[in-house]
């Protein structure tokens, strides 16, 4: 293929009447000043896409676009181009066409790029344009971190079998950030970061130790090492927390921050013996990422725009409720966003605290200095605060100075571990909680899951399984055949999966006047009839249903949220 011509950005987006001359003269002026790519600017100033610009390039200089989520990822051929050429050139071996190679590239008009890719492949290219957003993210999923996490665990297995190893001198010192044990770790957390991993469990088994990471809340293997390397693995984690090293015996927990290339990935640490040494659990959270908005949570319209107004009140308790890792806390700091302001107070009482908002007082519970859910709430209320926000209603004290906190002129959101919004109400009750309070100060439950959703690049229709027919008939009360279903074939997107990312799916219970007065009634089964009449339509069931109508999950992952509520 010849050369790519030299273009001018700017001037071609005009000619193709994306943007107008004066979007392009204050992105110039933007440019100037921030030093950033032109399309970047154009991008974050809301003007054109990333996939308009590549489709506006690739018809300029005669060559095919290609949306990377529609295309199947060969991580052999993507590898005959290294890593850092890879990220540095932003290009993608993509295929091979006879002698040349099919190389997507972010900008195909950086001449210099082209030119040292033709010198480092030493193959004919045949250009193709990608968005840059989806190019990177290919490049954090193929080029995994396996071999290498392989080759150290083996570097710090030799080291672990020299006489007279000092397991406390590993990974100090002068030095340290290249010891064995230390380079392991972090291309761990490196290889986490890059597949989005939201837990890293190393895992001491009987013979082997087993690292695993779970994405997308299903657990997949990464890599299994020696034995004899998990006391060193612990010991350095322990240590990074600043855990007790000799203590073996006993669980712990703990916390700290790693950087992982430009990211501040914060970690939670729990330790537990068990039969053949330490298990170690962490929870990563990646404080580069930011928040997400109410919007970006998949919750229906007409539970978000309630929810907008009920927080906006100014007194009431909102609870969320749902099974650990259900993205309770995620919902909670979005509704702390939408109302955050200079003329709100507000105090977050959490352990640990998980996100870090600006104009927000955060305190962290500490239980071993007494510095309990119960008494920072406590302590909070001498604030003056306008809203507050407890981690988790743990304990009866916790439950009854939210409660009181609520019906006193103060909007109180908080999360509680319950199967569903109906079983809520009932559940403070048995936490000894007065009648009266719940009644009073409640003003209305969300209950939430997690669901994955289908694959967009290998999505294809699905037959049913006859559980799954039957399943369908009760709950939606149709036959599939009037309705398209999809399923994820597998492929390099989703890691095989067939699904890649996960949303919300939410039911919401309000307390309103009928429900309130059935729950004043002593009989349990009077209050659910009322609050599932209250909630008709709007049940977790129902839009995990809609998910499946909208071809985004499968009958099978509405099944998995069913069985959760049940159980």
């Amino acid at each position: 293929m010849a050369r790519p011509e030299r273009v001018r950005l700017g001037q071609l987006l005009v000619e193709q009447k994306l943007i107008t001359e004066e979007q392009l003269a204050r992105a110039l002026a933007e440019q100037k000043r921030t030093g950033r790519k032109l399309g970047r600017v154009l991008v974050e100033l809301g003007f054109v896409s990333e996939e308009e610009i590549s489709k506006a390039l690739a018809k300029q200089l005669r060559i095919p676009f290609l949306d990377l989520k529609r295309y199947d990822i060969r991580p052999e051929v993507v590898q005959k181009l290294s890593e850092v050429h890879a990220r540095r050139f932003r290009a993608l071996v993509l295929e091979e066409v006879g002698p040349a190679l099919r190389v997507g590239m972010a900008d195909p008009t950086d001449l210099f790029a082209y030119d040292e890719l033709a010198r480092i492949l030493r193959r004919d290219i045949e250009l193709a344009v990608v968005t840059e957003g989806q190019l990177l993210e290919v490049i954090d999923r193929v080029y995994r971190r396996t071999e290498e996490i392989s080759t150290l665990a083996h570097v710090l297995e030799e080291e672990m079998g020299e006489p007279g190893i000092d397991l406390a001198a590993l990974g100090l010192g002068v030095g340290a950030e290249e010891a064995p044990v230390v380079k392991l770790l972090q291309t761990v957390f490196e290889d986490a970061v890059q597949v989005r991993a939201s837990d890293i469990h190393i895992e001491p088994q009987e013979r082997r130790l087993q690292i695993r990471f779970r994405i997308d809340g299903v657990l997949h293997p990464q890599t299994e090492a020696d034995l004899r390397i998990a006391s060193a693995l612990a010991l350095r984690l322990k240590l990074m927390a600043g855990l007790d090293i000799a203590e073996r015996r006993l669980p712990q927990d703990g916390r700290f921050n790693v950087k992982v290339r430009s990211a501040n990935i914060d970690v939670r640490i729990s330790t537990m013996p068990t039969q053949y040494g330490e298990s170690i659990v962490m929870r990563l959270l990646n404080q580069n990422e930011g928040l997400l908005r109410l919007d970006q949570l998949g919750m229906p319209e007409e539970i978000k725009a309630r929810l907008r107004q009920v927080v906006r009140r100014p007194s009431g308790m909102v609870l969320v409720t749902g099974p650990t890792g259900s993205g309770k806390t995620t919902t909670l700091y979005a509704l702390l966003s939408e109302i955050n302001s200079v003329e709100r107070k507000i105090i977050t009482v959490e352990d640990p605290v998980e996100y870090r908002l600006p104009g927000i007082n955060q305190v962290q519970v500490h239980e071993k200095i007494d510095l309990t859910f119960g008494r920072v709430l406590r302590a909070a209320l001498r604030q003056d605060p306008d809203v507050i926000l407890v981690g988790e209603m743990r304990d009866q004290g916790t439950v009854e100075t939210g409660l009181r906190a609520a019906m006193t002129g103060h909007i109180v959101l908080s999360t509680l571990h319950t199967n569903d919004a109906v079983s809520t109400p009932i559940r403070l009750l048995d936490m000894g909680a007065p009648r009266y309070m719940v009644a009073m100060s409640l003003n209305l439950v969300l209950a939430q899951r997690l669901v994955r959703l289908v694959c967009e690049s290998c999505a294809e229709p699905y037959r049913p399984t006859p559980q799954e027919l039957e399943w369908l008939r009760q709950e939606a009360g149709f036959e599939p055949a009037d309705h398209g279903l999809v399923q994820g074939r597998g492929c390099s997107h989703c890691s095989g999966t067939g699904y890649l990312g996960r949303t919300g799916v939410y039911e919401m219970l309000e307390m309103t006047r009928p429900v309130v007065e059935a729950l004043s009634r002593e009989d349990a089964s009077v209050f659910a009839e009322a609050a599932r009449r209250q909630m008709a339509g709007r049940s977790l069931r129902r839009h995990a249903m809609q998910l499946v109508l909208q071809k985004r999950t499968t009958v099978a992952e509405a099944m998995r949220v069913s069985s959760l509520m049940e159980s």
